[in-house]
């Protein structure tokens, strides 16, 4: 099975990982968290980085880190071997469980599935409550000010 490490800026990284957990808590073992401090060394990082590969003991890992660009990325693009990881930025809560469940897929396939959950899992959500509505009544004589 793939195994799954989050780096992301703390505490992001644990944060997925302990909501994974509460929806899916039997995938401990698969799916670790690096949170990246903000005055870690990017060395420091990577070399934890590479622990935690090793900790998941497998041979195919899917990393997921928070933004494309910014030093979790980085780590993670540096762990990143092209024949035995796929890196996917952007993490957010419905990649994770779309990764937690296809785990048992192609690396190649579980990082489809982890983008295509990730952007489905952001949608503009519409308001059924009447907006700007404060919910007090004034008298017929009261006049509110408007800017």
């Amino acid at each position: 099975m793939i195994g799954i490490l989050i780096i992301a800026h703390a505490p992001l990284a644990t944060a997925l990982r302990e909501c994974a957990l509460h929806v899916f808590p039997d995938c401990a073992n698969g799916v670790l968290a690096l949170d990246v401090l903000p005055h870690d060394a990017p060395e420091d990082s990577l070399a934890q980085a590479r622990a935690a590969m090793a900790a998941l003991n497998t041979s195919d890992v899917l990393l997921l880190s928070d933004v494309f660009g910014a030093t979790p990325c980085n780590v993670a693009q540096q762990l990143g071997d092209g024949l035995h990881t796929r890196l996917v930025a952007g993490a957010n809560l419905p990649m994770l469980l779309r990764s937690v469940c296809y785990r048992h897929e192609s690396l190649e396939a579980l990082a489809a599935r982890a983008h295509a959950g990730g952007t489905q899992g952001v949608m503009p959500v519409g308001s059924t409550a009447p907006q700007n509505q404060t919910g007090q009544r004034h008298a017929p004589s009261h006049r509110d000010h408007q800017q």
